[in-house]
């Protein structure tokens, strides 16, 4: 669901953007997502065409712990030197990293990030690259940096 230009406008920032609040009444913790034209989409569940959804949102002062992917879970857990590193970097820096890894279809190039990531944090560094914050990184969602449908 892309966020109105208001709404994006009303965020700290034209990149990810942790945040609470609720969905249809239920309380949610997220993180909101660029669309690469500086407004910003949340992803949300499935829902049945005519369903009516209610989203109430405010940027949050805490980030929350991203899902990692299998593939990076695994190469985290090959690497027991790093286990302190990766836990020391924020919860936005390992979004960060999990969007990093996650934002190619080429096999090649995700495995090709995770042996970097965990490359960096052998290094000392707390990000993976000189990623782009304010693109949208979704290859299912978005193409160039910009959300699909966006142009």
């Amino acid at each position: 669901m892309r966020l109105t230009d208001a709404a994006s406008a009303s965020l700290p920032s034209r990149g990810q953007v942790a945040a609470t609040g609720t969905l249809n009444g239920t309380p949610i913790t997220t993180v909101i997502e660029p669309d690469g034209a500086k407004g910003h989409w949340l992803a949300l569940p499935a829902f049945a065409e005519g369903d009516r959804v209610s989203v109430s949102l405010r940027a949050a002062a805490e980030w929350p712990e991203p899902s990692i992917p299998a593939d990076l879970a695994a190469a985290l857990a090959a690497a027991p030197d790093i286990d302190d590193d990766w836990h020391d970097i924020t919860p936005m820096a390992r979004w960060e990293c999990v969007r990093w890894v996650g934002a190619t279809k080429n096999p090649e190039t995700r495995a090709k990030r995770i042996e970097v990531s965990i490359d960096k944090l052998r290094k000392g560094s707390r990000r993976p690259c000189c990623f782009d914050l304010t693109s949208c990184t979704d290859p299912e969602l978005a193409k160039n940096g910009k959300l699909l449908g966006l142009g």
